[in-house]
């Protein structure tokens, strides 16, 4: 496991010390927790730095982070290990250009049923098209997935 890179992506209006980021943190000190702030292109330049030169990636992205998650995914699809989405914005506009790719590595996607902000169904149904080695998870839970964040299988989750 010591060739794998963890990353964890925050969404929108958190930041890496969320209750997240201080998770991954606390039980994972190897795994790159980084903020991102401003528009969309801003914070994907900071990713591209902060993973410049790395391979074997294994990320995390939460909701706005699911979508730079994605995002990377889809433009460096041979530095990637696995991709672990949480209640991802893939539906936003953003992410339009990448629909009808087909990006084959694994996918996890956790969301929850009760989301307010980022729709289920529209999300399912890109994650379906675009990614053959997909599990997707609806589990009964809000958007953050307050109620089931810390009971998913981390240790299993972040392996490959």
């Amino acid at each position: 496991m010591n060739n794998v890179t963890r990353v964890f992506i925050h969404g929108l209006e958190s930041s890496g010390k969320g209750t997240k980021g201080l998770f991954f943190s606390n039980n994972y000190p190897d795994m790159i927790i980084k903020d991102y702030y401003g528009p969309l292109d801003t914070r994907m330049k900071t990713l591209q730095k902060v993973l410049e030169g790395k391979n074997n990636l294994i990320i995390v992205g939460s909701s706005y982070g699911g979508l730079m998650a994605a995002l990377f995914a889809c433009t460096n699809p041979e530095r990637m290990k696995k991709l672990i989405l949480l209640a991802p914005a893939l539906d936003l506009q953003e992410f339009s250009e990448f629909k009808g790719m087909r990006i084959d590595i694994p996918v996890v996607v956790y969301h929850g049923r009760h989301d307010d902000v980022v729709p289920v169904e529209p999300v399912r149904e890109i994650a379906a098209e675009m990614f053959p080695n997909l599990e997707y998870h609806t589990i009964d839970d809000n958007h953050p997935i307050e109620k089931n964040f810390k009971l998913l299988d981390w240790k299993c989750l972040l392996c490959y």
